[in-house]
């Protein structure tokens, strides 16, 4: 017989293999000897009270014989001969859309504008330590996408959306830490991410699939309303009857490409803040209750969430441990996004905040279906220019921000490029300004001493989600003109984040497969 069953203890005895057999035998009102073994399967921290627990579910195998995990299998067959599918983007909706079509017997051909990740990295160093942008090899262009330079958080709010554990099952068969099927916030990090894509890729190369990287698509050729064929680099035509358009929201020039052909677009509300930087032990005391102890407690996160106004404020991509990096995809633009190593054991923590807008609070009759994502530009344009053109970050202390105050002598934040003290009421429109004022009132009240001279806003956070969706039918997630045309993930507006990216990735494989085979 095998029972599941969910027990809490005190964060010191997370290791006591004793007492939680004993908690569990107490529990489950029977003697110890008639448990054969136990299998934890799920793991969280409730730190809601001043007595922090942990929170903690496991099969229970009674007067049964014990079994251990099965291996994980992927059935990854041979599709060098077989029918083929175009992906456009090597990121993390198209890297689970091509391991799921060579599951389903079908080969992937796929075009990354970006490069390899070891190119890749010189790519980013230049840009941290010399302002040297390349546009299409950067923290969000290039193998595996933003996802690989991202943090690697793997948690979603969206459950029914697809098979999480899938998706975390796939991670670990190409080298995640088990870890993370039992987490209750799964987290990869930052410096182990790389390696994982990099053994993504050589499943997909030994199957048979093709990845063509510094290949960025400049053209879609349709007739009769159906793909025909792309264009690689402005030169190079590939014939295709259907694609997977995985690019990702900082593909601007995509959504540009795309109406240029007709393709009915549609925009999408956004959010945008700042990212503020708190020291990591400040987040400890108060997550929880002055009892942290590295031994038994990983670095803590918040989620803090008001309303100010009608308008909702929220931390987004919490980072404890973490850095604030540079992200633009352009050179006349400014962009922060944050991320954490696996060990998240960086002095300082990092998160977005961001105010939600609505239609109304763009240029709908001047820039149509663009509207939103020309107010996104606007603002990191405007960031740029006050950085004096480099990616030198607008930066401001909290305390002088909330008192629309120049900070002088800004220390020294983990954003690399080095910052910039800027009048944040300079920078953002005042809707958004005023908002991120109330809401901090709000957040210091929820988290006492919030508000600090100490913590650091950087801005402009700018892109949380797509600022436009690519419609597609509900049922064959096909576009509903151009027949061929599979939008997917995120810069389909789709997804927002790893995971939801990758399931989303892997539901469009299957109904390109259900078309073709």
């Amino acid at each position: 017989m095998i029972k599941v069953i969910d027990i809490r203890l005190n964060t010191n005895d997370i290791n006591n293999q004793k007492l939680i057999f004993k908690n569990i035998s107490e529990k489950l009102n029977i003697n110890q000897s008639r448990i054969n073994n136990i299998i934890l399967s799920k793991k969280s921290i409730d730190s809601r009270n001043k007595k922090i627990k942990y929170q903690l579910r496991y099969k229970v195998f009674i007067d049964s014989s014990f079994y251990k995990h099965s291996s994980i299998i992927r059935n990854y067959v041979n599709v060098n001969n077989k029918k083929t599918v175009v992906i456009i983007g090597f990121g993390t909706a198209g890297l689970f859309a091509a391991l799921r079509l060579i599951e389903l017997g079908i080969k992937p051909i796929i075009f990354e504008r970006g490069k390899k990740i070891r190119e890749r990295r010189r790519d980013i160093a230049n840009l941290n330590k010399k302002h040297i942008l390349n546009n299409d090899s950067n923290y969000c262009f290039g193998e595996g996408g933003a996802g690989t330079f991202s943090d690697g958080k793997l948690y979603t709010r969206s459950k029914k959306r697809g098979d999480i554990n899938r998706i975390l099952e796939t991670l670990v068969y190409h080298g995640a830490d088990k870890s993370i099927l039992i987490e209750a916030h799964p987290h990869i990090g930052t410096d182990k991410l790389p390696k994982i894509i990099k053994k993504m890729r050589e499943t997909i190369l030994n199957c048979g699939g093709e990845i063509h990287f510094n290949s960025r698509i400049s053209d879609i050729i349709t007739k009769e309303n159906k793909i025909y064929k792309i264009k690689i680099n402005e030169e190079k035509e590939i014939k295709s009857k259907n694609i997977i358009l995985a690019t990702g929201h900082s593909a601007r020039d995509i959504y540009y490409l795309l109406d240029k052909i007709k393709v009915k677009l549609e925009l999408k509300e956004i959010a945008i803040g700042v990212r503020v930087e708190h020291d990591q032990s400040f987040i400890n005391q108060k997550q929880y209750h002055n009892q942290f102890n590295k031994n038994y407690l990983p670095p803590a996160s918040y989620n803090l969430s008001t309303k100010y106004k009608n308008r909702s404020i929220h931390s987004f991509c919490m980072c404890p441990g973490g850095i604030i990096a540079p992200c633009a995809t352009n050179s006349n633009e400014l962009v922060t996004n944050g991320w954490s190593p696996s060990r998240r054991d960086n002095k300082t923590a990092n998160s977005g905040i961001v105010v939600q807008l609505n239609k109304k609070d763009f240029n709908i009759r001047k820039y149509k279906h663009f509207a939103a994502l020309e107010f996104q530009k606007e603002i990191e344009n405007k960031a740029y220019r006050l950085s004096n053109q480099t990616q030198k970050v607008p930066a401001q202390k909290l305390s002088d921000f909330m008192n629309d105050k120049l900070s002088v002598n800004i220390p020294k934040t983990s954003y690399i490029p080095g910052t910039i003290s800027v009048k944040m009421s300079e920078l953002f429109p005042r809707l958004i300004y005023e908002t991120l004022r109330g809401a901090f009132l709000e957040f210091d009240k929820k988290m006492s001493g919030y508000i600090t001279n100490e913590a650091i806003v950087h801005a402009p956070e700018s892109r949380t989600s797509s600022p436009i969706r690519i419609p597609r039918d509900k049922i064959t997630l096909e576009n509903n003109q151009i027949q061929g045309l599979f939008p997917c993930g995120e810069g389909a507006g789709y997804a927002g984040g790893i995971m939801s990216a990758a399931i989303d990735g892997e539901k469009v494989a299957f109904m390109v497969s259900e078309k073709l085979l």
